[in-house]
């Protein structure tokens, strides 16, 4: 890839890092707000079901909506607003300010993501998509290697809500850069609204929106109460939760790359292995959650697979109708969240009636469905429709 392409990967992976860290940053802490609020941890767990379950509702129609504004504009707009939402977040006195704050920028998250994903994909030949897309989810892993167990971390040492502060930096951060470094990025081309949703009706697209969906709420049905099962299963403290999480992460940026150059080859395969793979570590998690030595293994070993599941499942998504790359994205970025609502709230569920030592095997029932729905997906090409 050129310089100045890469350049524009590594802004745009930037910006992916600030958001990702404020919707995912607050998993680490829910146990913290939980207890201040006096709330339940399920309850506690809607700051990031209700975040996903906004994108998941109005993602496509945000995107249509700005698809006609300059990228670079756009994009630095709803860095402004996860900026402010999360000095809010900081400043709130209650639950119910506390949500709200957090849903704000919920509305613009899935206007980034489609933006930074189609101009990644489109900015390098067919074959290196999955690579240059992979440079984008990169900003996502770092997230989580950095900005999801540095939050857990400062909430441990400090409060909850330096949590939040920490979370308005980064995207400070981020939003400095892409007015720096980025280049304007008009929109060459004004597809119509007619153009964009014919996508719609093609079967292919809704089977692997199924399969994504499936994917995602069986990973975040167990990520998403991590930090949870770590302190009551295993019985880690607020700081070694936050390394746990690091750990998490940084085997995570060697599971995104691996992710990245096997879909380069072969989708359908890197997929199943996938789902295969993510149902072992769930059953590892079970079988070693109450043992501190062999559930490090297991966190390395899970956030190895874990962090691709993005990466697939995009991939999959988009490449059944790479003919309207910005929508499809907003499509995929809804699907995602939708699955993350649906991950978390099952997972609370599973917490709530059974316990949390039971919370892995909602991911593996979910994984389950995600076999069977692949395998109807390749049966389904196998037909030439």
């Amino acid at each position: 890839m050129q310089s100045r392409m890469k350049r524009t990967l590594y802004l745009l992976a930037l910006g992916v890092f600030g958001i990702a860290t404020t919707e995912f940053g607050v998993i680490g802490i829910l146990p913290q707000i939980a207890s201040h609020f006096q709330i339940t941890v399920d309850k506690a767990g809607w700051l990031l079901s209700a975040f996903a379950l906004v994108i998941a509702v109005f993602g496509p129609f945000m995107t249509l909506l700005f698809s006609s504004v300059d990228r670079k504009k756009a994009m630095v707009f709803v860095l402004m607003v996860f900026t402010i939402s999360n000095i809010l977040s900081a400043l709130a006195t209650n639950f119910p300010l506390l949500l709200f704050a957090r849903i704000l920028p919920a509305f613009l998250h899935p206007v980034f993501w489609s933006i930074a994903l189609s101009a990644a994909a489109g900015a390098v030949p067919a074959a290196d998509s999955p690579k240059a897309v992979g440079i984008v989810f990169g900003g996502f892993t770092i997230a989580s290697v950095l900005g999801v167990p540095l939050s857990t971390f400062i909430a441990a040492v400090f409060n909850w809500q330096a949590s939040f502060a920490l979370c308005a930096i980064v995207n400070g951060f981020s939003l400095l850069g892409l007015c720096l470094w980025l280049s304007p990025m008009p929109v060459s081309v004004k597809a119509t609204f007619g153009d964009q949703v014919k996508i719609l009706k093609k079967p292919v697209l809704w089977i692997q929106l199924l399969l994504a969906c499936l994917m995602v709420s069986a990973m975040y049905a167990s990520y998403g109460y991590l930090a949870v099962y770590l302190n009551s299963i295993t019985r880690m403290n607020g700081r070694e939760i936050g390394v746990m999480l690091l750990i998490f992460g940084v085997a995570g940026v060697g599971g995104n790359w691996l992710a990245g150059k096997m879909l380069s080859r072969n989708i359908p395969l890197t997929t199943i292995m996938f789902i295969l793979l993510l149902s072992l570590a769930h059953l590892l998690l079970y079988v070693a959650g109450g043992f501190f030595i062999p559930m490090v293994m297991v966190i390395i070993v899970w956030g190895f697979i874990h962090t691709g599941g993005f990466l697939i499942s995009n991939i999959n998504v988009t490449s059944a109708a790479p003919e309207s790359p910005e929508f499809v994205n907003s499509i995929f970025t809804s699907c995602g969240n939708l699955a993350v609502t649906i991950g978390a709230t099952l997972g609370g569920m599973t917490i709530a009636r059974a316990g949390v030592q039971y919370v892995a095997y909602t991911s593996i029932i979910l994984l389950g469905l995600a076999g069977v729905v692949w395998g109807f997906s390749r049966w389904w090409r196998g037909r030439g429709i």
